[in-house]
């Protein structure tokens, strides 16, 4: 173990002047923005961006979900993202009959989840957000999904996200580290969350975090964690499980930067036979899926399944897949909780300034 922290960290000074280089023209692309010669565009309806500084995942999509949930009931929401990984270009409106390779995985997952809300893609921000209050009249408060780097639009409200585990505060440029934009960036934060906390955080770790971080007076921080949700089948046909008649065994596969706390609660709440990570995003095919069965299961062992992540299972969907292996896909839900009561804090800011706009 020490030899290989002590080897990582041989690799990152030899990735330092790379890392470098590519701090350069971040730091210039900012200074152009802050002295105005490069110009942020400013929607006409409440506008708020849920983004972060870092490569990998900071949990954006259950926070852009909680965003809906807070805002559906009394406003008209809309989504843009850039559809990562999607095999199309330019402005696409985002149905729930879509795949994950024509809109991305997060924005299809949104859209399924709630009908309701208006979803699309577009790399160029500033164009789909145009088009989507053109198209959408109706709608009163747009989100932006992963665009506080995307400084030619400006947010309202900006909710800059950090793990934890991970804080922007320590860690280095990309490829030395993950960081992609620079740390001071943080001020243009109207509110940083700190997520991905254990739910036992002490208030002391948290004012420790908080120091770290170096906020101004006016912004806000607030920290989540994780809350893993119930077990549902991927398909319409399959089969709850309380319906089953066993306790089920489950294989459990995963697509996304940081699988390590899914499958450590699934360790510790289930029967878990194998588990297998997945690049981030990653598009399985339809031979993937039956390979996994073939090499771990018994055919027809019905209480034998597959268990993935909500945004893998938005991937899977869309896969032509036999009924008998379609019924034996299942999804573990996930949801954001405050910590320290704070949800209430967080939810009167954040209707505050929709509805002042």
């Amino acid at each position: 173990m020490i030899f290989l922290l002590h080897t990582m960290k041989a690799i990152r000074l030899l990735l330092l002047p790379i890392a470098f280089l590519y701090w350069i023209p971040v730091k210039v692309r900012n200074f152009l923005f802050n002295i105005n010669l490069l110009k942020g565009y400013s929607p006409d309806i409440p506008t708020i961006c849920i983004g972060n500084i870092t490569v990998g995942g900071t949990g954006k999509t259950p926070h852009s979900e909680y965003l809906i949930e807070l805002l559906q009931t009394q406003f008209t929401v809309g989504l843009l993202s850039r559809g990562y990984k999607r095999k199309t270009k330019g402005f696409v409106q985002v149905e729930t009959s879509a795949t994950a390779k024509e809109v991305g995985d997060e924005p299809l997952q949104i859209k399924q989840k709630y009908p309701k809300t208006i979803v699309a893609v577009d790399e160029d921000r500033v164009n789909g957000a145009n088009e989507l209050i053109y198209r959408f009249p109706e709608m009163n408060v747009l989100l932006l999904d992963d665009a506080f780097q995307h400084r030619y639009i400006k947010p309202g409200l900006a909710i800059l996200l950090t793990d934890y585990n991970n804080l922007i505060v320590n860690d280095y440029f990309l490829p030395a580290g993950r960081l992609r934009d620079s740390v001071s960036e943080t001020k243009r934060a109207n509110i940083i969350v700190v997520t991905k906390c254990p739910s036992t955080l002490t208030r002391n770790e948290m004012v420790k975090t908080h120091r770290s971080l170096k906020l101004n007076p006016n912004q806000q921080i607030y920290f989540t964690t994780v809350s893993y949700g119930t077990i549902k089948p991927i398909f319409d046909d399959g089969q709850t499980l309380a319906e089953l008649n066993s306790t089920p065994t489950f294989y459990a596969i995963a697509g996304i930067a940081n699988p390590s706390p899914f499958f450590d609660y699934l360790v510790k709440n289930y029967q878990i036979v194998g588990k297998k990570s997945y690049p981030d995003h990653h598009h399985f095919s339809e031979k993937e899926i039956q390979h996994i069965f073939e090499k771990n299961f018994r055919q027809n062992n019905w209480h034998e399944l597959v268990i993935t992540t909500e945004k893998d299972a938005a991937r899977i969907k869309s896969l032509k897949l036999k009924p008998e292996i379609k019924k034996r896909l299942y999804y573990l839900s996930i949801t954001i909780d405050f910590l320290n009561n704070d949800s209430e804090k967080f939810n009167k800011q954040i209707i505050e300034y929709v509805g002042k706009n």
